[in-house]
């Protein structure tokens, strides 16, 4: 069995593939088929990295000052809070996407001024 560092590190990974994965499949392809990050969009991976090793270290604290009935792990803990992390970035996109700034830029565009379908 996994020690519980391990699991949230594979957790934390998952997270970051499913923002990745769910952020790109909403931009079209360039006419290679390449699609590369923008400047918002590095600004968006770095914010997420944040509020998941923020998470990392404040989830179990957090979860202590909730009080909840029964006792609540720290894996528990931090894994709640980094699926909360990525509901979370699902209206953050959507804002990014209605302001016109787009995360992904078909390859071969300028990576700013370029607005998203």
């Amino acid at each position: 069995m996994l020690p519980a560092n391990a699991i949230c590190a594979i957790t934390a990974l998952f997270i970051v593939g499913m923002v990745w994965l769910r952020t790109r499949m909403h931009y079209a392809r360039g006419a290679r088929g390449w699609r590369s990050l923008s400047t918002a969009g590095t600004l968006y991976f770095a914010a997420l990295a944040v509020l998941l090793a923020t998470g990392w270290f404040a989830a179990p604290q957090v979860a202590r000052w909730v009080g909840s009935p029964a006792p609540i792990t720290p894996t528990l803990a931090r894994v709640i809070w980094f699926l909360a992390a990525y509901y979370l970035f699902i209206p953050v996109h959507l804002v990014l996407k209605a302001r016109g700034r787009a995360v992904f830029t078909p390859a071969g565009l300028p990576k700013e001024g370029w607005r998203s379908p």
